[in-house]
């Protein structure tokens, strides 16, 4: 039987030689990742029978934390003394603690992702991994608890769907413009439950830092695993960073998808999400103009080298508008290191842009960049839901950084081709 990306990968890791969708299996987990969520983990573990007081497997599990750091108060300093405790009492191999970044960046820099695993994570953006070809997904705490315990989960096989992305993209958009547009399109459950398979020459020549973003925002549609294309991006991102083996996995020919959606970038303008849903999108060309008090680029969807390196590009030599404030987040301490070396957060600083510590950050409303009643934001994060970044009463737009950027310097929303 032929199979997709994500059946092959369902089939192995459930030891069967093949899987259909709609079928229902119990998977061996290879990897399991937590952030600030070990807390609720941990606090089940107190209360399960003596058999689970140990995890499966130490060293297949991730631990780190990222959204409220440094601990904004004494609740979530007390609930970070608890995870370390958790991690120390059972030996858990790679804790990073508040010191490495975004779960969705350090992950895969620190060779923990690699083709064909089955990946869970306490992260509804745990699909970023799709883009070095592992089947990822966000799951509960409950969830959690019991791959923490037995290293295994039922899953229901997934359709896979297909976004075949061919044409060119005009100078200064970026592959967030590519997936607003097909949340805007075709709407934020056109996936839902389903693998997402990104095909097409414009995937091909995408960066693996510009498909993550697509992978990351494959969640935003509904999908249970978002792919980018099997090649040798992925294995030359991942060698010197894991000495396991790196084989990559690939659809077979006559593999069955529900549908294939055929998308030609060319001539596309830059596009916006609007409030207060990640669907309603709008070329810039129908925005432009709105004022924005804040802008933000960082976040596990664009906080990488190349999101603050065209952000710092369209910056060079100007400042920010005097009624705007700029909040710029590394997703890694690797990215701002990079970042550091190459003179690009020098170039946002004299900008008059905020450098902040690797975390989350105002992506998740944490204690830092809350906007005020009637404050719009734009974003280069995933989400612009209602109230996500402090007041009920507040705007948040996605946008891509190279808008964010530009959109910075006016003080309102802007298209990045016209700032020279």
């Amino acid at each position: 039987m032929s199979m997709t990306i994500a059946e092959k990968i369902l089939a192995r890791a459930s030891g069967k030689e093949e899987v259909t969708p709609g079928e229902f299996i119990t998977a061996k987990i290879d990897l399991a990742m937590t952030h600030i969520a070990t807390a609720a983990v941990a606090a089940a573990y107190m209360g399960f029978p003596k058999r689970f007081k140990k995890v499966w497997d130490p060293e297949k599990i991730v631990m780190l934390e990222d959204h409220y750091v440094p601990a904004p108060n004494v609740q979530w300093a007390t609930i970070h003394t608890m995870i370390r405790k958790f991690a120390k009492d059972y030996g858990i191999k790679y804790f990073y603690d508040v010191k490495a970044g975004i779960c969705h960046q350090v992950l895969p820099e620190r060779g923990h992702v690699r083709p064909g695993m089955l990946i869970v994570g306490t992260d509804s953006h745990t699909t970023t991994y799709g883009a070095f070809n592992a089947a990822s997904a966000g799951i509960g705490n409950t969830d959690m608890t019991v791959v923490f315990s037995k290293g295994e989960l039922w899953f229901q096989v997934p359709q896979s769907i297909g976004f075949n992305i061919e044409g060119k993209l005009e100078d200064r958009l970026m592959s967030k413009d590519i997936i607003l547009y097909i949340a805007g399109k075709y709407g934020a459950d056109v996936a839902t439950y389903k693998s997402i398979e990104y095909t097409g020459k414009v995937m091909d020549d995408m960066t693996m830092a510009s498909r993550m973003t697509m992978s990351n925002m494959g969640l935003e549609i509904g999908g249970k695993f978002a792919f980018g294309p099997p090649d040798n991006k992925i294995t030359d991102f991942l060698k010197g960073r894991t000495n396991e083996p790196l084989n990559l996995v690939f659809p077979d020919e006559d593999a069955k998808y529900e549908t294939v959606y055929d998308i030609d970038v060319t001539d596309m303008e830059p596009q916006v999400a609007c409030p207060h849903t990640v669907d309603n999108v709008k070329p810039i060309s129908e925005i432009e103009g709105t004022k924005v008090d804040q802008a933000f680029i960082g976040s596990c969807t664009n906080g990488r080298l190349e999101d603050l390196r065209i952000a710092a590009e369209i910056l060079d030599g100007k400042k920010i508008h005097k009624d705007c404030r700029m909040i710029v987040i590394p997703a890694s301490w690797e990215v701002y290191k990079d970042a550091m070396k190459e003179g690009i957060l020098e170039k946002l600083i004299d900008a008059e842009a905020m450098i902040c510590n690797c975390s989350c950050g105002p992506c998740f409303g944490a204690h830092m960049g809350l906007l005020a009643p009637k404050e719009n934001c734009i974003s280069s994060s995933n989400r612009n839901f209602r109230g996500r970044m402090g007041s009920d009463a507040s705007g948040i737009y996605l946008a891509s950084p190279a808008t964010v950027a530009a959109s910075a310097i006016n003080g309102v929303i802007t298209d990045p081709r016209k700032v020279e």
